[in-house]
């Protein structure tokens, strides 16, 4: 999935040991879709190779390729939004995450920002009209 819109906050770095003993680095945003109706959306990034590699910052325009995942917890559920790729927008910092590159970087489609609406139908001719048809429908 692909979100578009603006980081508009820096949630900042979290770092820890699991419980197999391996370090672990994520840092957290929050995104701002472009549109009628922006929605705001925090997304994690985990990995310091990744974290360094899409040089995310604050006031960026970009469009996030993510992976959501929900899972359950003492009968609550949580939602999870990873990035794993970002196309810079304004040019600020052109970074690609995962091989992905700018010529293969399609138009973001998602709830938040749905793809654009097909040209109407031409209208019907009303009933009486000069046409050669004679049926009402």
């Amino acid at each position: 999935m692909e979100l578009e819109g603006k980081i508009i906050q820096d949630l900042g770095i979290q770092e820890g040991v699991s419980k197999a003993g391996n370090a672990w680095k994520k840092q957290e945003w929050v995104l701002e879709t472009f549109g009628n109706y922006p929605r705001k959306v925090k997304f994690t990034v985990f990995g310091d190779r990744r974290i360094e590699e899409l040089h995310i910052a604050a006031g960026q325009n970009v469009r996030l390729s993510v992976d959501l995942e929900s899972r359950e917890f003492n009968g609550r559920w949580y939602t999870d939004v990873n990035a794993f790729a970002c196309t810079h927008l304004d040019g600020t910092m052109p970074s690609m995450g995962m091989g992905q590159s700018a010529a293969s970087a399609s138009p973001a489609m998602s709830p938040f920002n749905p793809a654009p609406a097909a040209p109407a139908a031409p209208a019907a001719p009303a009933f009486g009209s000069d046409s050669t048809d004679d049926l009402p429908f």
